[in-house]
């Protein structure tokens, strides 16, 4: 039990989720959305004690603001702040990239404490519907320092984290891109792109011979393109260092398959296996 008055700004999947994993856990909740019947629906579930449209409003009283909205908006907000609250608070965001962030963290004035956040978790399908109060449960929380983060602010987040059940990680906001940038945001980027040029195919039963492994690759695909464009673009340097790292392994293998080299494709192949396989162990080991 925190006992402090929180603002979630943004009741999408994330915000929504944090609302619902908080529920009963917080002295006061406050969930903040434009789309009035996400505010009506948080309200009839309980998970919210208020819930305006306006981010004035609900940080008003807040001891604590979350912020769980897209990285542009997140951004937004952390100008708007310190406006909206002359003597500061605690602040805390979901945001997917963290440079960006933490620079605009560190200069907020002296009277906040801030500290980036990113949950390594998610679903394909956005809004507070997809919302679960289980989602951070067992996930990893990535938190990022900056100029604004005090003691105080990382024991009330580390207090928040192990509230919904979640797993803190520390780290460097650039180390935070430069990874995501490899196991997040391009996956999405390759699922898109393979969603795209697939369904160019003209034949009618294109869909009917897709199986698992098209469904299991091109699930990034449906995600809210807001969100992912934000992210792109907010973390585009690092995004695009690993698109090309991509490229030269994509050359790679049109070089084998052209040249019918069976011996060196198929090592290729097992070489692939194998660091899956080490992959899903280092992901056990961690649980």
């Amino acid at each position: 039990m925190i006992n402090h008055r929180v603002c979630i700004a943004g009741l999408g999947l994330m915000g929504g989720s944090m609302a619902q994993a908080l529920k009963g856990k917080a002295g006061r909740v406050t969930g903040v959305d434009r789309h009035a019947a996400t505010r009506q629906q948080a309200l009839a579930d309980g998970v919210v004690d208020f819930a305006p449209e306006s981010l004035a409003v609900g940080v008003s009283d807040a001891d604590i603001v979350i912020l769980a909205m897209p990285v542009r908006a997140i951004l937004d907000a952390l100008h708007e702040l310190p406006v909206l609250i002359p003597d500061g608070c605690f602040v805390l965001d979901l945001g997917s990239t963290k440079a960006a962030i933490n620079e605009a963290m560190s200069e907020l004035p002296p009277g906040f404490a801030a500290l980036g956040g990113h949950p390594m978790c998610g679903k394909e399908t956005a809004g507070y519907r997809a919302a679960d109060p289980t989602l951070f449960q067992g996930q990893t929380f990535i938190l990022t320092r900056n100029e604004r983060t005090t003691p105080e602010i990382e024991r009330l987040a580390l207090a928040i984290i192990d509230l919904i059940g979640a797993k803190p990680l520390f780290m460097e906001a650039q180390q935070h891109d430069r990874l995501t940038a490899a196991v997040s945001h391009l996956p999405y980027v390759l699922s898109a792109a393979l969603m795209r040029f697939v369904s160019q195919q003209k034949d009618d039963y294109l869909w009917q011979t897709s199986a698992s492994g098209f469904r299991d690759v091109s699930r990034l695909a449906g995600s809210d393109p807001q969100m992912l464009l934000d992210i792109l673009l907010t973390n585009k340097t690092a995004v695009l260092e690993q698109l090309k790292g991509y490229q030269v392994e994509l050359q790679e293998v049109i070089r084998l398959l052209a040249g019918a080299d069976e011996k060196t494709l198929a090592a290729w192949l097992s070489e692939a296996q194998r660091r899956h396989i080490a992959y899903r162990k280092a992901k056990t080991d961690l649980e």
